[in-house]
């Protein structure tokens, strides 16, 4: 599939990686559809894009909503034949600290976006998708899910955040083998550290010291590096089923 030809669901499309990825996506000629709960940093892209670009407030735990958002892409653009899950949050809490045990909601809620957010957009997704014509290469669609590192080596006080990533990555490859027979690809990125919203509360010398833990480049990853995998993963068709270390060789240590 040419990035030219996608038309893409980008769910936390409104900044991070999935801003770079939606930016990219529009540069090279596609369509973006933004997924965001932020109305106002979604609204603002979408003036910045213009007509390559639409902005639908989502929340992605919910059905009707990605219901919604879907049928509006496919309203303004025909079809949709891309998603990429880039909506995710994380917190830092230990199983048990001197506040007592890890609390159970704040566990279900990442759970809760990262997880059975994605799952609920590619599994909505996936049935408009079935419904599109083949290209060339026998191709309906493809769909990209943002894990992590962390699912590999999560750090103390990950357990939720891991769990959400390492969930990701468990289920890309029986969806992919599931969907195979309807030429629609699954994938997933594990990106590393990343200068992405989350880490802009961090002061300058701090990110700096993160970046170094990196062997090469010793540096924070930059969204638009992650956007150009996702370009080549729409474009190179026997990328199927796999998830994608996005990382600079690091492997995280335990804190």
């Amino acid at each position: 599939m040419n990035i030219s030809n996608a038309i893409a669901i980008v769910t936390g499309g409104a900044s991070g990686l999935g801003e770079a990825t939606v930016r990219n996506i529009t540069d090279k000629g596609g369509k973006a559809v933004i997924l965001d709960t932020s109305e106002e940093k979604g609204k603002r892209l979408q003036d910045d894009l213009g007509e390559s670009a639409l902005f639908v407030k989502t929340d992605v735990t919910k059905e009707e909503d990605v219901w919604r958002s879907l049928n509006q892409a496919i309203e303004s653009f025909g079809f949709i034949n891309a998603v990429v899950n880039c909506a995710g949050v994380a917190i830092a809490k230990k199983v048990l600290s001197r506040k007592g045990p890890h609390e159970l909601d704040s566990f279900s809620k990442v759970i809760s976006i990262n997880l059975i957010g994605s799952f609920n957009v590619i599994r909505l997704a996936a049935e408009k998708m079935v419904h599109n014509e083949e290209n060339q290469t026998g191709e309906r669609g493809v769909i990209i899910n943002t894990a992590s590192v962390a699912a590999f080596e999560g750090q103390i006080g990950q357990a939720a955040y891991s769990a959400s990533k390492g969930g990701i990555v468990g289920m890309t490859l029986p969806i992919a083998r599931e969907l195979a027979s309807s030429g629609i690809r699954v994938m997933s990125i594990a990106p590393g550290l990343f200068h992405t919203p989350m880490f802009d509360t961090l002061p300058e010398e701090a990110r700096v010291s993160l970046g170094k833990t990196v062997p090469f480049p010793s540096r924070l990853g930059l969204p638009e590096e992650y956007a150009k995998l996702v370009e080549s993963i729409i474009e190179n068709p026997m990328l199927n089923g796999e998830t994608i270390r996005l990382d600079g060789a690091i492997r995280m240590q335990p804190k």
